[in-house]
């Protein structure tokens, strides 16, 4: 996969892309990072990529053409059948979940718009990009962050990331619902034991168990995802 990461600030990524799973994807060769500084596609001699908005209000708005210009660089240099999709990073987005790392860790290519300032031009949004990701309901200062967030998930649902195939099948978000408690040594901490049914050995006991805890850490965390899948959640529990 190769990620495309448009921004002002470069800087944000300096050591992203050399640590943890991203790193190891990295360097095994199963994704591969670029960086592109908005600012080198404006051609003024101030080289300016934000102005005031029309209408008046506070702050500076993020300009569509040198973010344009960049987006039309990144696709000339991509292969007419592989998969794109470009993002846009955004508070008015929706809302990033599992299954859309999922759906963009399918694509061949995915180019990441990072905004900042007041915002970004609305065209950016309705003409350059396929989606507004949003990663919580609140203001940051810019994109970067969030695009951080969206690679890390991306990344590490590519097949031979994760050391075990199986990792990814029983983390939080993945079957409509979040992760069973986990425990290791020691056994006892200040009192405080772990769980016997874990010590068994008898895994379909312990399967068993970590359903049931499941799905009562969801109904008791995020009923809202108890909500959206109801047929998930076994009434007994």
């Amino acid at each position: 996969m190769r990620i495309v990461i448009l921004t002002l600030f470069p800087d944000y990524f300096a050591n992203l892309f050399s640590v943890s799973l991203i790193g190891k994807a990295i360097a095994s060769g199963k994704a591969n990072v670029d960086i592109v500084q908005i600012r080198d596609f404006a051609h003024d001699t101030q080289r300016t990529t934000d102005d005031r908005p029309f209408g008046g209000g506070p702050g500076m708005v993020m300009k569509v053409e040198p973010i344009a210009l960049a987006l039309e660089s990144v696709k000339a240099s991509i292969p007419t059948d592989q998969k794109v999709i470009v993002l846009l990073t955004s508070a008015q987005g929706k809302m990033y979940t599992q299954q859309d790392a999922r759906e963009f860790a399918t694509q061949d290519v995915v180019i990441i718009i990072c905004g900042h300032y007041e915002g970004v031009d609305e065209r950016v949004a309705r003409y350059l990009s396929d989606e507004e990701i949003s990663i919580g309901d609140y203001v940051l200062t810019g994109g970067e962050l969030p695009a951080m967030v969206i690679i890390d998930a991306i990344t590490r649902l590519l097949p031979g990331v994760l050391g075990n195939v199986d990792s990814n099948r029983f983390e939080s978000f993945e079957n409509n619902m979040l992760e069973y408690p986990q425990y290791t040594r020691p056994a006892v901490f200040k009192g405080k034991k772990v769980p016997a049914v874990l010590m068994t050995g008898d895994h379909g006991l312990i399967a068993a168990w970590r359903k049931k805890e499941a799905i009562k850490i969801t109904k008791k965390v995020r009923p809202d995802m108890v909500m959206k899948n109801p047929s998930s959640f076994d009434s007994k529990f």
